[in-house]
């Protein structure tokens, strides 16, 4: 399949109008470059109105510096991108982002696990090093059926000389806090990250299309193990997330160890083999990361250090990279997940963000159509003489799931 067309934000085919000129990256770096100068980003400024909705009194200060200005070696990607390189900012309870801004983390965390659809996102062709680095780096995005390209210049927000928001656990990185800034301007600001959901971020970085179930409801499928199997082996993103019933909930740690209102990434599902003398067989367990990064971690069965582990072979905990660290990383049983977790989202790739070597693939196929004043605008059901002309799409499952009783097929529209 043919590399996708990338489209520059602003540019009349991208699907997104916004004032100022069309920025062009390799335009406006080779011209940085020509005159000697560092790329300052007038459509995206390092001052507050890049940070908040509006201006307003009683904000929290902070300092616009470049990656130099922090690091006397700055990278941007160190040693590869992996998923330990997305750690969530430790701003405290006392501000606008320390909640929900973790749903960003989240899509960004699990496009580390996926090597091609990573390079689609973040463009190879950017570096610290001289005579390339001009101060400007851009990022690739799926917006309203398209990829659309982001420039930003590398003032980042800090405070005492750190990152604020997302930043690598290598303090020489800097891809992970460069992607958010360019998805905080896609969208207007930092601040306008704090209402999105994992789903929409998800798909904002795949061009995929997302499935929401509901853990605890009569609705999750009796086969929901089977689901989460096949869409791991499909390479989907899976997010998930304890519902808080009130703000005083909110990134609230339960004695379990789990944080309510908060959300976390599904990073490995495995049928592990047991060992003991009257057990022998193979359970499902869930890898599941908390973006913090830190020792907030599950402390039930399965958990880091847990008894469980004794009857594991080890041949099989070194198949599964079993690390105690204190990373925000663990292990837990899918019964416990399902009794414990109240929403799973599921990404599912598009094709082409997909390795030739994957042995499972969706398929896609794309009808475009239009709704033209006297020709196929028919208006809502209220127009019951004209709704019919309206663009309509007829689908026929023809080839359904094996564990499937019910031959659902699903819409998006």
């Amino acid at each position: 399949m043919s590399e996708p067309v990338f489209y520059k934000l602003g540019e009349k085919k991208s699907g997104i109008n916004i004032p100022g000129k069309v920025q062009d990256f390799h335009e406006i770096r080779d011209k940085c470059l020509r005159d000697g100068v560092l790329f300052e980003d007038d459509s995206f400024p390092a001052n507050e109105s890049s940070f908040y909705f509006a201006p307003g009194k009683g904000r929290r200060s902070f300092e616009w510096l470049r990656p130099h200005q922090l690091s006397d070696r700055p990278m941007f990607i160190s040693d590869g991108a992996q998923r330990f390189d997305v750690m969530q900012g430790e701003l405290g309870n006392c501000w606008l982002l320390a909640v929900t801004h973790e749903t960003c983390i989240i899509a960004v965390a699990n496009l580390t696990l996926n090597d091609k659809l990573f390079q689609r996102v973040v463009p190879h062709d950017q570096t610290f090093d001289k005579p390339e680095y001009a101060g400007i780096f851009h990022f690739r995005f799926w917006q309203y059926g398209r990829w659309v390209d982001v420039v930003v210049d590398d003032r980042l927000p800090t405070t005492n000389g750190h990152l604020m928001l997302m930043h690598s656990k290598d303090r020489h990185e800097f891809w992970s806090a460069l992607i958010e800034k360019a998805y905080a301007k896609l969208h207007g600001s930092y601040e306008a990250l704090k209402g999105g959901t994992t789903s929409e971020a998800m798909e904002d970085f795949t061009g995929g299309l997302t499935e929401n179930f509901e853990l605890q409801s009569n609705e999750c499928p009796p086969n929901l193990l089977n689901i989460m199997l096949k869409a791991f082996e499909r390479s989907s993103f899976l997010g998930c997330s304890i519902e808080a019933l009130d703000s005083s909930q909110m990134e609230a740690e339960m004695s379990n160890g789990l944080i309510r209102g908060h959300a976390y990434s599904v990073t490995a599902i495995k049928l592990v083999q047991l060992s003991t003398a009257k057990v022998k067989g193979k359970i499902p367990l869930i890898r599941v990361r908390n973006p913090w990064g830190n020792e907030a971690e599950w402390k039930g069965a399965w958990s880091d250090k847990s008894r469980e582990w004794t009857v594991v072979p080890e041949r099989e905990k070194q198949q599964l990279g079993l690390t105690f660290d204190a990373d925000g990383e663990f292990w837990m049983s899918f019964t416990d997940f399902k009794n414990n977790f109240t929403r799973l989202e599921i990404c599912n790739l598009s094709p082409d963000s997909l390795d030739e070597d994957n042995k499972r693939r969706w398929e896609v196929s794309y009808f475009e159509g239009s709704w033209v004043r006297g020709i196929s605008a028919g208006g809502c059901r209220n127009n019951l003489q004209t709704f019919h002309l309206n663009p309509q799409y007829l689908i026929s499952l023809v080839d359904i799931d094996e564990d499937d009783d019910e031959d659902y097929c699903i819409e998006y529209f």
